[in-house]
């Protein structure tokens, strides 16, 4: 396969130099002020960074926001030169690198479409034979001939969507324009993504949509910080990328917990507030509390990462002033991101006796095959009579895990079955009846 793009080395620096005056204000202010030899700030977009795509690749560049994404396709357009380093570029370009990039505001749509393909070396006829199909798939025929400075940035994008992929481009970069406009329109852009991959148009897009990369592209190019920390098929660079995004996600929650007056990261309760009875997220008589929620791994280690279909254990430590007899502990499952509530158990519906408590202790419910899909997920606690009438402790959202990639191939919604598929092939006889009666009518005919 001929390599069409090529970083060699790739580095990108650019000065910030905060001392420089921005105004004639400042400059005339700056006068009285002491004169300070102030060196500029350098920032590093990319640092040494080195990737090919070959010919008919289409690639996901993914990475959090300041990862120098935005600068690589930059560079491959021309837009910007490299600091250090070499990048060739094999083949005709069109890009699309933010919203209305390339298009006149004063101008009509109609007319930008002729603009951005004189621009990109086509004739004005070969426009022309492509300017309905451009306008229908933009869905802008009653708009194409207002001033572009009149449209919403949606409708930029879709404008300059639409364009980008009609004329014809051996290489197509894209900049996170798959999520504007409605759901319909995004979907339609994604096929057709699909029938230009099918074409072997060389395509790079940026998306923080790890769905969309994994489905469109065939690779996919992780970039951290300006350095490169990945890069090979789509689906183990995005697992990878997502497992490292779900990490980054937990440690900062459990910063965020630890800062809490009440709360750790594994939901610890604070002893000096258990009197209080008033914590948010608490309900309840308060005779027993639920003083910590744990999460213990396959060997009992407490933990708050775990895979799909790993053994998982929630420990519920709990006082209680008194003795009480007959009780319910419960569990709530809750997924962050949609708020669904995955399960409900509880020992009375596991048939699990617990006939008394008083003072300290715990209770252990374990998941020997954990079905969650990666996420985050959080639990409701709770503790009631065993008839379910009289509550004792309610505790909301009280303590989060992640669940990270790995675990399974499946990926869409929130449990994963893991059923097993069969086949049969069924090969359907003429019916004798039905035969005799086709003779004859053919011979009658």
């Amino acid at each position: 396969m001929t390599e069409v793009i090529e970083f060699e080395n790739v580095s990108k620096c650019f000065v910030l130099d905060r001392a420089r005056p921005r105004s004639f204000h400042e400059w005339f202010t700056g006068l009285s002020r002491p004169w300070r030899s102030a060196q500029a700030d350098k920032f590093w977009a990319l640092r040494d960074v080195s990737f090919s795509l070959q010919r008919g690749d289409q690639v996901g560049l993914i990475g959090s926001n300041g990862a120098g994404k935005s600068t690589a396709l930059k560079l491959i357009t021309r837009i910007i030169q490299p600091t250090s380093g070499r990048v060739r570029v094999n083949g005709r370009v069109t890009a699309l690198l933010e919203l209305g990039a390339g298009f006149h505001p004063e101008l009509s749509g109609r007319d930008n479409i002729f603009l951005n393909g004189t621009i990109m070396g086509m004739t004005s006829a070969e426009i022309r034979k492509k300017l309905d199909a451009i306008v229908e798939f933009a869905e802008l025929k009653d708009f194409i001939d207002m001033p572009l400075k009149d449209y919403s940035s949606g409708m930029q994008a879709r404008l300059g969507f639409s364009t980008a992929i009609h004329f014809d481009p051996e290489i197509v970069l894209l900049d996170e324009v798959l999520s504007v406009g409605d759901q319909a329109f995004q979907q339609k852009c994604i096929d057709r993504i699909r029938r230009m991959r099918r074409k072997k148009v060389t395509m790079l897009f940026v998306s923080h949509s790890i769905e969309t990369v994994m489905s469109t592209c065939n690779k996919a190019i992780w970039l951290d910080r300006g350095r490169l920390r990945m890069a090979g098929d789509a689906v183990s660079v995005c697992n990878a990328y997502y497992e490292y995004s779900l990490i980054k996600a937990a440690e900062a929650q459990a910063r965020d917990a630890t800062d809490n007056a009440d709360v750790t990261q594994n939901g610890q309760l604070d002893e000096n507030a258990i009197d209080g009875l008033n914590q948010e997220g608490r309900l309840g008589s308060g005779e027993a509390r639920i003083t910590k929620v744990e999460f213990l791994d396959a060997a009992g280690r407490p933990t708050h990462l775990t895979r799909t279909h790993a053994k998982l254990t929630v420990r519920l430590h709990y006082r209680a002033r008194r003795r009480l007899e007959h009780m319910l502990f419960g569990i709530a499952f809750f997924h962050v991101q949609t708020g669904a509530r995955l399960a409900g158990p509880n020992n009375v519906f596991g048939n699990y006796v617990i006939d008394e408590i008083d003072g300290d202790g715990y209770v252990d419910y374990t998941i020997h095959d954990l079905p969650f899909l990666p996420g985050d997920y959080e639990v409701d606690v709770s503790i009631y009579d065993e008839a379910d009438t009289h509550r004792y402790d309610y505790w909301s959202r009280c303590a989060r895990f992640t669940v990270l990639p790995g675990g399974t191939r499946e990926r869409y919604g929130l449990i994963a079955l893991e059923g097993d598929w069969s086949h049969t092939a069924v090969q359907v006889k003429p019916d004798a009846d039905t035969s005799a009666c086709n003779q004859g009518i053919l011979l009658s005919a």
